[in-house]
This record gives structure tokens, sequence and C-alpha cells, in this order.
């Protein structure tokens, strides 16, 4: 059985798809990666060891525009396996420290600092994307886009949709079949190499807890008349590092 296209349409007051070569003072892609559109269909439903979403492409409904935001944000990040050692009753919880001078907190890596932030505004796209089974899971695939289908078009989701930060809300509402065609901004971009996922799309989903479960993935991305497609994760368009890149 062959998977349906899935749309969605998106859009939001604001949005970061940082590029990770300035990912300190974040600068936005102008159109979101594979990997954040994928978020946002994982946000309305997923079972990652059933089955996986493939971005097939993109329709950008707006004009990319940049706003500058200067925010405050912590220096320091959740260490996801200390997180599950205090779930398990293993150690205590590690607290991220929003505010505190070197002498009380004894580093200055920890506390708060100003970050510039050039994100989009007032962004709005129509999403494509397919359920792909894992294998034994394959004659399940109509039931899987079923109730996809039905928690979209009732506004359910796991989670609030964002646009690369948590802080920019993704609002969306499910594309029927049969809809108008989205007219599309008239823009066309050769944006380079773009971050595909972060995530071995090639097998079951599992959660990241070393570096080593990192596997980044990129392609060459050009917008062509407001549409971006995104070759599938096995094409040889889609060039991948395992192992978050240490040892390459």
């Amino acid at each position: 059985m062959k998977p349906k296209d899935q749309v969605l349409e998106v859009w939001g007051e604001f949005a970061c798809f940082t590029r990770p070569e300035l990912k300190v003072e974040r600068f936005s892609y102008p159109v979101p990666t594979p990997s954040a559109v994928r978020g946002i269909y994982d946000a309305i439903y997923c079972k990652p060891k059933e089955f996986r979403w493939q971005v097939t492409y993109i329709e950008i409904l707006a004009m990319p525009q940049y706003i500058a935001l200067r925010r405050n944000e912590v220096k320091d990040k959740v260490n996801v396996k200390k997180v599950y050692e205090w779930m398990s009753g293993k150690s205590p919880p590690e607290p991220i420290w929003a505010d505190g001078t070197k002498d009380e907190l004894g580093t200055d890596l920890k506390g708060r600092t100003q970050r510039q932030t050039m994100a989009l505004r007032d962004v709005r796209y129509r999403l494509h994307a397919e359920i792909r089974p894992w294998p034994g899971f394959e004659e399940r695939l109509s039931g899987f886009e079923e109730q996809f289908r039905r928690r979209a078009a009732h506004g359910k989701c796991i989670y609030q949709p964002y646009f690369g930060c948590r802080e920019f809300p993704a609002y969306f509402e499910l594309v029927q079949v049969g809809a108008p065609a989205a007219e599309t901004v008239n823009w066309s971009q050769d944006l380079g190499l773009m971050l595909y996922d972060v995530f071995d799309l090639a097998r079951p989903g599992e959660r990241i807890m070393e570096a080593e479960d990192v596997c980044i993935s990129a392609f060459r991305a050009s917008v062509q008349k407001g549409i971006l497609r995104v070759p599938e994760y096995t094409s040889s368009e889609v060039v991948k590092v395992p192992n978050g890149g240490q040892h390459a």
C-alpha cells in the first residue's frame, strides 16, 4: 500500500530554524528544516517504534522576514541522562540555575546571559509528509493515517507544535483532500547545505542519550518558486555523519 500525502497548513508569529554553524547567536534558515517539520507532525501523532514521518516538500505561503530578538537564556543545558537517573531514584535532581554570581555558583558557565536571535516573523507554510511504517507494521498503515487525520482535524496534539524553539508555537490545520492548491510565494533561492535531522531515521526511534546516538544528516536545499523539495532520507542526496561526527 502506498502512503498518502498528509498535508498541514501551519502558521505562527515567530520561528527560528537555527543554522547549526550559528547556534550561539542564533540565526534562522529562511525556511523550516525537515527535522523541524517532522517535529510538528510528531507533536500531533507519533509512534516511534511503529512508524516514522518522511517529509516530502514544504510550500512557503509568506515571504520570509527576519526580526532581531535579544533574549535572556540560561547557559547550562539539561543533562538528559541525569534526568532519567533522577526519575529512577538513582540520583538527586540537578537544578539549572537561572541567576547567580560566580561566587555563588562556583563557575561563570552557569546562570543566564543575553543572546541575539535572528528569527523569522509572521510565517505560514503548507507541509507535506507521509507515514512510513517500520517492518512488521506495514498492514497498519491505513489505521495510522486515519488516526493522524482524526487528531489533526480536531486540533489534538501530544504537545504544542513549535517552530524551532518551544517559545514559538505553531498553529495548525489539517488540509482536507481536494482542497484548493496553495498560493506559494514567487521566491527561489539556493540555501546551500541544510540540516536534515539529528536522528538516524533508518531505524526505529530511540532516545538520544549519548553523543554516539546522534546521526547528523544534511542535504543541498534549494527553494524553487516557493517550494522546498525534501529528498528521501535513504537517498544519496542526503549526507549522513554518524556518532555526531566525533570520530569523523
